[in-house]
């Protein structure tokens, strides 16, 4: 897996924001039983860098705390097929990565979120890399129950990591 992780903030954590990325998409993956080697980007922005994207792809003129671009459809949830027509756009030419798609995730959100709910950053920076990453394996949560399957596997995968509210 190659991850690349860019903070366009400066802003800096207690914890190594690196190594929770990978630890955390290492864990879907797996969880997910992703059968490529994958790519995957991350962006720290702040609430304004974050709105701005949220308005420029989105069409949606508000902050939000994290923000998912897959770069692969999914039939269904989790099931990893590349069909012969999108290999060019899904598959790093270089690496034969499959480039997975981006994460975007605002750091004032992180502080502001962890406060808010009572635990870490750390938990709360890993949540939002999980929830991302569930997305960029075709999940969503517009519906309840999609709501709910997606919520226990960031919760399992989160608890499988040790990263819980009570421990970060």
């Amino acid at each position: 897996m190659t991850f690349y992780v860019e903070n366009e903030t400066g802003v800096e954590f207690e914890f190594d924001i690196e190594e929770v990325v990978q630890r955390v998409c290492e864990a879907v993956l797996k969880a997910e039983k992703c059968p490529f080697d994958t790519q995957i980007n991350v962006l720290l922005t702040d609430n304004a860098g974050i709105r701005e994207f949220n308005r420029d792809y989105r069409q949606i003129d508000r902050e939000t705390d994290v923000l998912s671009f897959p770069n692969m459809e999914f039939a269904e949830p989790g099931r990893f097929e590349l069909r012969p027509e999108n290999e060019a756009d899904c598959l790093d030419p270089d690496t034969g990565e499959l480039i997975l798609g981006d994460i975007i995730i605002s750091v004032d959100r992180v502080r502001e979120q962890a406060r808010e709910y009572g635990h870490s950053q750390k938990r709360e920076f890993a949540f939002l890399v999980a929830h991302s990453m569930f997305h960029l394996c075709g999940y969503d949560h517009m519906e309840e129950r999609e709501r709910l399957l997606m919520e226990e596997k960031q919760e399992a995968v989160l608890n499988d990591l040790g990263i819980t509210r009570e421990n970060n």
